[in-house]
């Protein structure tokens, strides 16, 4: 890779390729996220990507985590695959007990005989039911005491106001929350990879029609924060992708908050049309990692840069520091 110089507009900052050791850190925490994505349960991301609204909106109405909710249900339901969700849409494994008025169904739980559990017309009565049947019990109580997005206390909590049986109970929700970043729901926002499924599912249906409207190519075409983008390939410049997608290359560059060509590192994100001003909803802050500086945090989230650094009440001399939050919208 060559060692060259990049004016970012309207910045025009200097910097270097990484050296060797940084690439290497950087190449460890790809592999890391890739071999955790690769390991995530299929069947757990299309419930959290079908339930996860549900679980937020309990969240805001009785200050139940998020995060909790859904790991509940994750577990409980076996991710919607479990007798019980499927014939009764009960996703939380609650019991009828005492003063139970509606539909009912027998299943054979942790005992031999049948237990009477109860029944739902929708899964989002499930979650209405669970979100009742902890805040108005009273040993469940002083679970309302803890911080809503303390999802480990909550976890322990569960379990000694005596939720379920099982000892090891808080370390697997603890453990979802964590697997699959659900603690992300608590503070308000949204996990990456559900972020990069929806993209995904779309891929096909607008790469067909934008290919249309952006110049015929042989790059597959994307939309992160609603931008038509590419992902680069090892012989692209932006001479040939200015080309390719029949754009003036000043554009081009502009589009990229670049003022001048330089060589493209294949991967490199290349957006076709203009960023946004702030990041998709969902996705309201970023906690710098070594090696990121504020240009590839911008292309990373489909924002200008020249408001990235608006939004933090950061000068253009100021460079992003590992550790540092920065508001994305």
């Amino acid at each position: 890779m060559k060692n060259l110089s990049i004016k970012f507009n309207p910045v025009f900052l200097r910097f270097t390729t990484m050296n060797r050791s940084l690439i290497f850190i950087i190449s460890l925490i790809s592999f890391s996220q890739t071999f955790l994505a690769q390991n995530r349960s299929e069947s757990y991301l299309n419930y959290i990507e079908k339930y996860s609204k549900l679980a937020v909106e309990q969240q805001k109405r009785y200050r139940i985590p998020a995060s909790i909710t859904l790991a509940q249900g994750l577990l409980e339901s076996a991710a919607g695959m479990s007798e019980l969700s499927r014939t009764s849409n009960n996703h939380f494994g609650i019991k009828c007990h005492n003063g139970w008025e509606g539909e009912k169904v027998f299943h054979k739980d942790d005992h031999a005989e049948p237990d009477c559990f109860r029944k739902y017309k929708e899964v989002s009565e499930s979650y209405e039911d669970h979100s009742l049947f902890l805040s108005n019990r009273q040993h469940y109580a002083f679970l309302f005491d803890l911080n809503p997005t303390d999802y480990k206390e909550w976890a322990y909590g569960l379990k000694k106001a005596g939720y379920a049986s099982d000892p090891a109970y808080p370390v697997k929700l603890i453990k979802i929350i964590e697997d699959y970043e659900l603690h992300q729901f608590d503070l308000g926002g949204k996990v990456d990879y559900l972020h990069s499924r929806t993209e995904k599912a779309v891929r096909t249906h607008e790469s067909n029609r934008l290919k249309t409207s952006a110049g015929i190519g042989d790059h597959d075409l994307f939309r992160n924060n609603k931008v038509i983008c590419i992902f680069a390939h090892t012989s692209d410049s932006f001479e040939s992708l200015a080309s390719e997608y029949n754009i003036p290359e000043k554009k081009l560059l502009q589009y990229n908050d670049l003022s001048e060509s330089t060589d493209i590192v294949p991967g490199t994100i290349i957006y076709l049309k203009t960023k946004k001003k702030k990041a998709a909803a969902g996705f309201l802050q970023h906690v710098v990692k070594e090696g990121e500086n504020m240009y590839r945090i911008s292309q990373k989230y489909g924002i200008r840069l020249e408001m990235l650094y608006k939004l933090n009440g950061m000068p253009y001399s100021e460079g992003a520091e590992t550790g540092m939050i920065l508001k994305l919208r």
